[in-house]
């Protein structure tokens, strides 16, 4: 079975107030028609459609404090409360004791490897990223670092150009407006979901950070927000024109809750969505248990293996 991770950083499943949650005010008709009119917001799960099947996932697991980027994140690979093993929650980028859990070899991109798996973090990273990382300026978050320390590279310059990866904001917008390269490829977002689709399929699991929804959260912006959704919506359009429910699922789920809530600059402590898209029976099966992200890497696990 194939598996497509989307991660949407920083996007919790809110109230149903358009002054504040840009996911109820912005125009998604693709993800509204999905989830059968309704929109993605707390009192829309559980829910179960056609095509898809919605739970809330508990962010906080037990711990005080607000959900962090590092730490949810490395829990979404491993499977392990990393949060209450190290007492805290932490972020954005993985300190010491946050690495240890995503160097040792025990990520679900460690476990793909080990057992003849393909894989790939389909994001393209332009060339003042490596020389960031290779200068010490920058470090990785726990999703590359996690996939380094596996084994599998990380896309480059030359792979979005040659259509074997994707940009960040999925349409290759970014690189030309915030990167200056004006010779990058680019598509419209339902072009940009159908070439998503295409290139989830060539690995037995495939995952993407989208980070743009964090970064919209802190910046209080609804207007940007309800743009940035509605391009994201478009891409998942055609994501869902393309993808073959009989091959495998698609997960769209995230660390922390920010974004849902505008009226605070910080994250929040909100559940996440766990939306699941493909065959019925593969979703059930999915999300059986789920009711945290100590759950989703088992979860990918057992899908992947048919289980």
């Amino acid at each position: 079975m194939n598996l497509l991770f989307l991660f949407l950083d920083g996007v919790g499943l809110g109230a149903d107030n358009p002054d504040i949650n840009p996911l109820v005010r912005a125009e998604m008709p693709n993800l509204r028609a999905l989830l059968g009119e309704n929109p993605l917001i707390a009192a829309s799960a559980p829910l179960e459609t056609e095509r898809a099947t919605l739970v809330a996932l508990d962010a906080s697991l037990g711990v005080e404090g607000l959900p962090q980027s590092a730490t949810g994140q490395a829990v979404l690979l491993t499977g392990v409360n990393i949060p209450k093993e190290i007492g805290q929650h932490y972020g954005p980028k993985p300190n010491p004791a946050v690495a240890s859990y995503l160097t040792n070899g025990s990520t679900l991109f460690s476990w793909l490897r080990a057992n003849g798996k393909t894989a790939a973090l389909l994001n393209a990273y332009p060339p003042r990223y490596f020389h960031g990382i290779d200068s010490g300026k920058r470090l990785y978050s726990s999703v590359p670092l996690a996939l380094t320390n596996a084994g599998f590279p990380l896309f480059t310059k030359d792979d979005l150009y040659a259509g074997r990866a994707l940009s960040a904001d999925f349409t290759g917008e970014g690189w030309h407006g915030f990167l200056g390269f004006d010779d990058a490829p680019t598509l419209p977002p339902f072009e940009a979901g159908r070439k998503t689709a295409e290139l989830a399929l060539q690995y037995d699991f495939a995952f993407f950070e989208y980070w743009a929804s964090d970064y919209a959260g802190h910046k209080q912006d609804m207007d940007a927000a309800c743009s940035l959704l509605a391009s994201f919506d478009g891409m998942l359009g055609g994501l869902l024109d393309a993808w073959d429910d009989a091959r495998g699922l698609i997960l769209l789920t995230s660390d922390h809750g920010n974004l849902e809530d505008l009226s605070t600059r910080r994250h929040t402590d909100a559940n996440v969505p766990g939306l699941v898209i493909g065959a019925k029976a593969a979703r059930e099966k999915f999300v059986e248990g789920l009711v945290d992200l100590t759950g989703i890497a088992p979860a990918i696990r057992k899908a992947i293996l048919n289980d």
